[in-house]
């Protein structure tokens, strides 16, 4: 077991006091008087966390292609190697694991019991994909994902785009295609809304999402891009560039949480969904909120 090293928030936290009511000040989204908890700091670099039903955190090493769970007692185990350089996670409905794996080009679903792994989209229009980064599961169950490449451009056959794979699996549709490097994307959980960064291009959007899974009435959400995202029970949507960027449903930024190292990832997770939990370079680390993840508020 890991004991958490604490870092006071006095010194790593500046909060952004930008009221939506000229005259008051923005609640802060931390529970009064939390210090962020440095979990672990012996990864690569870390990314895509995301958290199952009972809370259990479960999130990527890309150099060292591992997937690593953080467990509820605070332990430290290893889901699965040879992850195909997975990145963004993320849990169906009936439990299983869909991950983005960068290196392998290609976006696989794991049952959380035995070694199966079902690749379900490799290609569109006969194209290889370029390296599947982040994605988001829609309440019907279908799935967007970016597909932008950093680092070697050699081999790319595609566009930096977003996809929509249908319910079922079977059909992949472009959804956007006018982004320089899409990355983090998260919906409402009422599947009303898609926020999409472009991180190439420094801005992050907001879509309608139709009843086919298309995007309309694209509008600039903030002018501020991201890698990962997430969202919360009071619909604030949370950046990660150079430190934790929080921003009320309107988009405008009403805290910045900094961290150790710079944020690349974030998610809730823990008992009822009321720990922050952020991935950033070679540490995983923990903040306790007032606020709670979505799958929470839907819950009750």
């Amino acid at each position: 077991m890991y004991k958490p090293a604490c870092v006071s928030l006095g010194a790593l936290m500046l909060a952004m006091t930008l009221p939506t009511v000229p005259g008051a000040e923005a609640e802060s989204v931390l529970k009064p008087g939390a210090e962020i908890r440095t979990l672990s700091q012996e990864f690569a670099f870390t990314e895509g966390p995301v958290s199952d039903i009972s809370g259990t955190v479960y999130f990527s090493d890309i150099p060292n292609q591992k997937i690593h769970i953080w467990t509820l007692d605070g332990q430290l185990k290893t889901f699965r190697e040879q992850s195909g350089g997975a990145n963004g996670l993320y849990f169906d409905a009936k439990g299983a694991m869909i991950a983005c794996e960068g290196t392998a080009r290609r976006l696989t679903r794991h049952p959380m019991k035995g070694d199966d792994v079902e690749v379900l989209v490799d290609q569109f229009e006969g194209k290889k994909l370029n390296s599947p980064n982040d994605l988001w599961i829609d309440p019907q169950g279908g799935i967007y994902f970016t597909d932008p490449r950093y680092g070697n451009r050699e081999g790319m056959e595609l566009g930096e785009h977003v996809y929509y794979i249908k319910p079922g699996g079977k059909d992949v549709i472009r959804v956007v295609d006018d982004m320089i490097r899409p990355n983090g994307l998260i919906g409402t959980p009422d599947g009303k809304l898609l926020y999409i960064t472009d991180n190439g291009g420094r801005k992050t959007w907001v879509y309608k999402i139709g009843p086919d899974g298309r995007l309309t009435e694209k509008k600039l959400f903030c002018e501020k891009g991201s890698d990962g995202m997430t969202i919360d029970s009071k619909g604030n949507v949370y950046l990660t560039s150079g430190a934790l960027l929080v921003y009320n449903p309107k988009g405008e930024l009403i805290e910045e949480i900094k961290f150790p190292e710079a944020p690349a990832n974030v998610c809730f997770g823990g008992p009822k969904e009321a720990v922050i939990f952020v991935t950033a370079r070679k540490g995983l680390y923990a903040v306790d909120a007032a606020v709670h993840g979505v799958r929470y508020r839907k819950a009750q």
